[in-house]
């Protein structure tokens, strides 16, 4: 997606820094052998914090063991055993990042809109592997750019423009559990998640948006800074008030790094560039 959900490394633990990086590089390792070598590249940490947030409500222990890295053979990287969990949003990643090329597609011209119609077949591939093995992920995502599609046609306001990928992030984090209890925590928490990401991403596009007439809800609207902001910190309070109701079994610290420091630094960092 965007890479906006992101830990605030400075305040993690060694030890905590290391699994966390241990779970991107595992991440990384699996979208390359599952699907292409080409997916490795469109990682970001948003689909670390879903497999780690997979990994922690699920019972036992993540053994990790220290390997050569793809990139750098030279170096060796931290890896989790298991992949079982990350699976999933390692799928997710795929399918998203596929729909993003054609979204692309659609939204770009000249040579950048040429360039995502020459990636489109190496995305293709991968993203039928990943539909196939979760059809449920294929769907909701689907979905959220059907809607996407109408809410820019009809230049909707900011709360209804946020919404889809709200929704898309909801529905997406329900996936993690068959508890009816928790999904309905998770919902909430995908919910919050998925409109800080759109709200952070709408005001760092908004510049461009407005040079390229491209749809942005933000165009109209007086003192957009301030408004995100506002709207910024009522999604992380919010996230945090869910993420308290989740039970979380294990990496606690990691996990309420990213919630309660990681998501305020982040965009903290992002509106004042």
């Amino acid at each position: 997606m965007f890479g906006y959900i992101r830990a605030a490394k400075g305040d993690l633990k060694v030890k905590e820094y290391d699994f966390y990086k241990a779970v991107y590089c595992t991440l990384c390792k699996t979208m390359g052998r599952e699907y292409s070598i080409l997916s490795r590249f469109t990682l970001s940490y948003d689909f670390t914090f879903l497999a780690l947030l997979n990994m922690s409500i699920k019972d036992g222990c993540d053994a990790v063991e220290r390997k050569h890295c793809v990139f750098n053979p030279f170096k060796k990287c931290v890896f989790c055993k298991n992949d079982a969990d990350i699976q999933l949003p390692a799928a997710a990643a795929v399918i998203l990042n596929y729909y993003k090329v054609l979204d692309n597609i659609n939204d770009e011209k000249g040579l950048k809109k040429f360039g995502f119609i020459l990636a489109k077949p190496f995305f293709k591939a991968p993203y039928k592997k990943a539909a196939k093995r979760y059809p449920e992920i294929d769907k909701i995502v689907l979905q959220y750019i059907t809607e996407q599609g109408i809410v820019e046609r009809e230049a909707a306001c900011l709360d209804a423009a946020a919404d889809p990928t709200a929704k898309v992030l909801s529905q997406l984090f329900m996936l993690l559990s068959d508890d009816d209890t928790q999904k309905r925590v998770l919902q909430r928490l995908g919910y919050c998640i998925g409109r800080y990401i759109y709200l952070i991403d709408a005001y760092c596009d908004l510049e461009a948006d407005i040079k390229n007439k491209s749809f942005n809800p933000l165009k109209a609207r007086e003192n957009p800074k301030d408004l995100i902001s506002e709207q910024l910190y009522f999604c992380i309070n919010e996230a945090c008030k869910a993420y308290e109701l989740l039970d979380v079994k294990k990496y606690k610290d990691i996990l309420g790094n990213i919630i309660y420091l990681g998501l305020e630094d982040t965009f903290l960092k992002e509106i004042n560039k």
